[in-house]
């Protein structure tokens, strides 16, 4: 008898893949969106308004016996009189707070307008050709550090009055920073963008406009901000010299006045307006830093 064996045609059991089923999750939920970022802003404005009650305290306490020097109280009443008419004209020599600041803004404008028309081409000249790197480094490093009430007797001298020779000076002393931050920023653009430049057979008109400033355009700015500073410092000092309209004059006839008062006053609101320009061109600086 032949016994047939028949075999599985599988020899041994394989595994049955299993597929796991998929379980619907939920979705997590999304986080509330934050309209406004609070502690940010609380943390923008705590610290600088401790550091404005420190002082004013110190300055509470230091008057609380009276004197010369008027409290925090006295000097905050005057300043509500003084701006509740900051306009007013009795005279050219007796004008508003306001008059006086505008007359000094307009003063560094034009004499920081000038320095930027001169100091910026100065500097991509500078820092662009080797020879004029040498030849102008010496002088600019004997004369930036020059007091600005050095420059003013020059002013007088050369233009005869008051108002050219308080712009001079402004022009004279606002004019380093951007030549110096403009002719380093020309100097650390790479050598390859030149090399490729060079290649191009691009025009020098060329190489500045499109590789050269954007390049060196937050350093330009950088001097800009500091030159603006300069100029609102200096423009303080040659007032009180040469007279005339203009917030250091207005400091210097309340000083003859012995209105200690509008004296603090006027200290405040210099500091500032030159915060509010230094800010504005912070932010200008930072969005072309950003562009760029």
């Amino acid at each position: 008898m032949v016994s047939a064996v028949f075999h599985s045609p599988r020899s041994a059991v394989e595994p049955v893949p299993i597929v796991a089923a998929r379980v619907p999750q939920k979705a997590l939920p999304k986080p509330a969106r934050q309209l406004f970022d609070w502690r940010g802003l609380w943390l923008r404005l705590l610290p600088p308004l401790v550091g404005m009650a420190l002082m004013i305290g110190l300055w509470g306490l230091l008057t609380l016996k009276g004197g010369s020097f008027p409290t925090p109280a006295a000097t905050f009443d005057a300043a509500v009189k003084l701006f509740a008419d900051p306009f007013y004209r009795n005279g050219p020599n007796d004008q508003g707070i306001g008059w006086n600041i505008l007359y000094s803004l307009e003063r560094v404008a034009l004499g920081f307008g000038l320095a930027a028309l001169v100091g910026i081409p100065l500097g991509f000249i500078i820092g662009r050709f080797e020879f004029a790197d040498r030849m102008f480094s010496p002088l600019i490093s004997l004369l930036k550090p020059v007091s600005p009430l050095a420059w003013l007797p020059i002013g007088l001298l050369v233009f005869k009055s008051a108002n050219p020779a308080a712009i001079w000076t402004i022009f004279i002393c606002s004019i380093w920073p951007m030549v110096v931050n403009t002719a380093v920023g020309v100097q650390r653009v790479p050598e390859d963008y030149l090399n490729v430049a060079r290649v191009l057979k691009l025009s020098e008109w060329k190489i500045v406009t499109r590789i050269l400033f954007p390049s060196v355009l937050p350093y330009m700015l950088t001097g800009v901000r500091l030159s603006v500073g300069t100029a609102w410092l200096v423009i303080v000092a040659a007032e009180m010299l040469t007279g005339g309209v203009g917030i250091g004059f207005w400091v210097w006839d309340e000083w003859n006045n012995l209105n200690v008062k509008h004296i603090i006053i006027a200290i405040f609101v210099i500091g500032i307006v030159g915060l509010l320009l230094e800010q504005a061109l912070m932010a200008v600086a930072r969005r072309f830093s950003f562009d760029a």
